[in-house]
């Protein structure tokens, strides 16, 4: 093939994969899922963090007092709570943004 014959394929096939390109509409809905997917990785991080600490503190206190594991215990479902208690308030605030970008988007249009 010669120079000009690769030129107008190449031309050829850019249009085409525009052409498909244009037609498609996943490009939103994958940002959205993928943001959809931080959110709830936030919200697991949360919960485990929360566990975490909980569970840190109370094998402390436990090894600081020489006590059985009460305070380990005490303080892993005490960590439980706080994590779940995160949790909720993030699911809250993800709520709160998408119901105002909903107005927003019934207001545009």
């Amino acid at each position: 093939m010669t120079e000009p014959e690769h030129h107008d394929r190449l031309k050829q096939l850019d249009d085409k994969i525009a052409k498909v390109k244009a037609t498609q509409s996943g490009g939103p809905a994958s940002e959205e899922h993928y943001s959809q997917a931080q959110q709830g990785w936030r919200m697991v991080t949360e919960l485990v963090a929360g566990l975490g600490i909980g569970f840190g503190i109370g094998y402390g206190l436990d090894t600081l007092f020489g006590t059985i594991p009460i305070m380990l215990v005490l303080f892993t479902f005490l960590g439980f709570a706080a994590g779940v208690k995160t949790m909720m308030r993030t699911a809250q605030e993800i709520q709160t943004k998408q119901v105002a970008e909903q107005a927003d988007d019934e207001q545009r249009g």
